[in-house]
């Protein structure tokens, strides 16, 4: 079929679905309908990062995994706030009592914040932090003695706080307002380099600690960028929005490889499955050329009527699963030896948000169901998201 016709299909398919978690992925498929380059008002300068020239297909990778001895890793996103709060224990006996071996651990959150008080000079004086992990040095400390592997989360280019405190480093409504998107986020542009080395910054400081992995998160332009870009204000250069995202992923891994962290990336479960997101500069492969891991997030309640044959992938847990794996080792493994460690985010969550009858409470069955579905697909590792950290009892982490 043609692929503006498989694209207005997808796009057909997303709008027509329901539920607050749904947003990110409609926006998706509107960024690769709408995929026309935006134009600014501010002319390339010396702080740009496109003059790099990342992400030249033509140009060689070498990567090399730091860490080739680590086992399989089954991990658990933790909030800073459970990281350095009462929630902490009862995730470290789950830890303890079961399979899993690794937690996800917010160091740069969603809103920018650095999560505990950091002291680079550097960093206090561009980002901003909040002591929610009152004391960094004493949670790694107890992650050792637990067998757990560290994996540090950094949110890099929704970055509300950075912002607001460098609109320059923004995109800016003409009147010279900060842009935000429907739940009042902002991003910072990724064309800026400064950006990029702030958050090797911070991922430089979490290495230092001991983390053993660099989780980056929101490695992207806002979702629906292109419908925005010709009337907001920021710097650019003549790279394409796909070459600036992984021109990023590339740096960042010549920068914390020789420091012997794993680099990983999280991105939509969707971009392993329709073409290059151009508008948020997301291109699967070109990620994936360049990180360890690759960590797509397959929820099954982000997948929208039609896809792998559900009516509701909700309530087809192993089905959706396995279908995303399937199309995730299709585009992969054309990379062969570049191919990344497949790591990804399964939910341990109820969606109820689709509506009666659009999904179904997700425990112990449901969690099992995604695990099997990876494992009949050869994914050997996974990571658990529920946003609350309140992980279902008794699943066979197997």
């Amino acid at each position: 079929m043609d692929i503006v016709i498989s694209t207005l299909l997808l796009l057909y398919s997303l709008l027509t679905g329901s539920g607050e978690d749904n947003a990110a992925a409609r926006q998706l498929a509107i960024a690769y309908v709408n995929s026309a380059a935006g134009q600014t008002l501010i002319q390339p300068d010396s702080s740009i990062a496109g003059g790099i020239k990342p992400g030249n297909p033509n140009s060689s990778i070498v990567k090399k995994d730091p860490q080739p001895d680590t086992p399989p890793i089954k991990g658990i996103y933790v909030t800073a706030h459970s990281a350095g709060g009462a929630r902490m224990e009862s995730l470290l006996k789950l830890v303890d009592d079961t399979e899993l071996n690794s937690m996800v651990i917010d160091i740069k959150d969603d809103n920018g914040f650095i999560t505990y008080p950091t002291t680079t000079p550097e960093l206090q004086e561009v980002g901003a932090s909040k002591k929610y992990i009152r004391d960094i040095n004493a949670l790694m400390v107890t992650l050792k003695k637990h067998n757990i592997y560290p994996i540090a989360r950094i949110v890099v280019f929704k970055d509300t706080a950075l912002a607001r405190k460098q609109p320059e480093l923004s995109f800016l409504h003409q009147d010279g307002t900060i842009w935000k998107n429907g739940r009042g986020e902002s991003f910072v542009n990724p064309y800026r380099k400064e950006v990029w080395d702030y958050n090797i910054a911070v991922a430089k400081e979490a290495a230092k600690l001991g983390f053993k992995e660099i989780q980056f998160d929101y490695v992207r332009f806002p979702e629906g960028f292109d419908n925005k870009a010709a009337t907001l204000t920021y710097s650019k250069t003549d790279q394409s929005r796909v070459d600036t995202v992984a021109g990023f992923v590339k740096y960042a891994r010549e920068q914390l490889e020789p420091l012997g962290v794993r680099v990983s990336v999280d991105i939509f479960g969707y971009a392993a499955s329709v073409p290059t997101a151009e508008g948020i500069g997301q291109d699967f492969v070109k990620i994936s050329n360049d990180v360890h891991v690759i960590s797509p997030m397959v929820y099954p309640s982000h997948y929208s009527t039609g896809w792998f044959k559900q009516k509701d992938p909700d309530l087809s847990p192993y089905e959706t699963i396995k279908g995303a794996m399937l199309d995730t080792h299709k585009k992969l493994d054309p990379i062969v030896e570049l191919k990344p460690i497949i790591r990804p985010w399964i939910q341990d969550f109820t969606a109820s948000w689709l509506g009666t009858g659009h999904y179904m409470k997700y425990g112990k069955a449901e969690v099992e169901a995604q695990i099997k579905a990876l494992q009949d697909t050869g994914i050997k590792e996974y990571l658990l998201w529920n946003a609350g950290n309140k992980y279902s009892p008794d699943v066979d982490y197997k």
